[in-house]
């Protein structure tokens, strides 16, 4: 299949131009540049109106517990499917795949259906793609565990970093910590070494502390602000390194629940478009009007907006990221090239796959989005397949 879709606004982190053609040939972007330019539909390709739409990459959410009622961090393969059949209507195209730990043991099971998901995605069916595992957890801090149960923490363990890497297969992409606990700096000179990205978060840190583990090979921050000693102007604490350190990025979760708007726009500030990372945090209970739901076996019920559990502890969000990109535009001062770039091109950059996703780049993976000029979601391409289009673009998109 090859169409061009014409005279659109085309915005990555590379570009915002508003008068564009991007020509797709079967999975992958085939070229792009100046609508009418030069011919970039040839051969029969059908040529698609899409004048006033705006086409940007595919989201790319690298933390993420579920949404549509589908959790992710499950022992069935088949729940985390129906996610990737889901999750495009709001704009995503790929996704880490977030497990947490187990009490009393490493959640093999979960990682064993992680992989059967990651291993077995069909990239002609139009879903959203499983990149690899993000595990948050289990070296995490006892003083800064959010929703995560004291049973499931453990203590850094050589042997056992041993023991994850292989069960894992080379899908782990990513791993959040707290780089304080006994044992952690082996631990992430270790994980650093396969290639994973090694974020701290959930963590008592201070920010000699957090210092440190950024020269250790720490390239990533968890939920900035969440589940971490704060930013004060005495005891600085790990965002003021992070802002420091030109190699670290970091994740926000934009629902304005777990970091006020004014915040949300004082962490662009600091670390620059170039380094921040939108994320959801999102749960099952993410895009569906069911208030109860469980977070790995914790009842939790959604109110006012907010998942809490029982104990009203904040976890996870409810947060897609289209909202999320509206939110960013609406509270910070981010122009929409910049919120494109925080949730295309440097989730892409944490989770190894820049080189072929989070661009509108000839060779790259067509993973796109077509909003109108409200910003609303027309349809959303997974390796050029449709996933998720109104009735109108449908039509528009299908080639008979």
């Amino acid at each position: 299949m090859r169409f061009t879709l014409r005279g659109t606004r085309l915005v990555d982190a590379g570009r915002d131009t508003s008068n564009g053609d991007i020509t797709i040939n079967g999975s992958t972007i085939e070229a792009v540049g100046v609508a009418g330019e030069k011919p970039t539909a040839r051969d029969g390709g059908k040529i698609i109106d899409a004048n006033g739409m705006i086409v940007t990459p595919g989201f790319i959410d690298v933390h993420t517990h579920g949404g549509g009622g589908f959790n992710l961090h499950s022992t069935d393969v088949e729940e985390i499917r129906a996610y990737t059949r889901w999750v495009p209507r709001t704009g995503v195209t790929s996704f880490l795949i977030g497990v947490v730990g187990v009490p009393g043991a490493l959640p093999e099971q979960q990682i064993s259906t992680a992989i059967q998901a990651i291993e077995g995605y069909d990239p002609t069916g139009g879903s959203a793609e499983p990149l690899g595992i993000h595990l948050e957890g289990p070296y995490i801090s006892l003083h800064r565990k959010g929703a995560h149960l004291p049973e499931w923490l453990r203590t850094p363990n050589e042997a056992e970093t041993e023991r994850l890497l292989a069960l894992t297969g080379g899908h782990l992409s990513l791993i959040t910590l707290a780089p304080e606990l006994p044992g952690a700096p082996a631990i992430i000179r270790r994980l650093v070494e396969a290639g994973v990205t090694v974020s701290m978060g959930h963590t008592d840190a201070t920010y000699e502390q957090a210092c440190e583990a950024i020269q250790l090979g720490i390239t990533h921050m968890t939920h900035c602000f969440n589940a971490m000693r704060s930013l004060h102007h005495r005891n600085p604490g790990p965002i003021a390194a992070v802002a420091q350190s030109s190699q670290v990025r970091g994740e926000l979760i934009a629902d304005g629940v777990h970091v006020h708007p004014a915040m949300m726009d004082v962490l662009v500030k600091l670390l620059g478009p170039e380094r921040t990372i939108v994320i959801t945090d999102a749960l099952a209970a993410a895009g569906i009007d069911h208030a109860t739901f469980e977070f790995a076996g914790q009842p939790a019920q959604v109110i006012c907006g907010v998942a809490r559990l029982a104990d009203g502890t904040i976890t996870g969000s409810v947060l897609t990221l289209d909202q999320a990109l509206r939110n960013m535009l609406g509270w910070t001062e981010s122009s929409l090239q910049d919120v494109v770039r925080m949730l295309t091109y440097n989730p892409a950059q944490a989770a190894h796959v820049s080189n072929r996703k989070g661009c509108l780049q000839p060779g790259y993976d067509a993973d796109l989005l077509i909003y109108d000029s409200s910003l609303t979601l027309q349809a959303t391409l997974c390796r050029g397949a449709i996933a998720y289009a109104t009735d109108e673009w449908r039509e528009r998109l299908t080639i008979r």
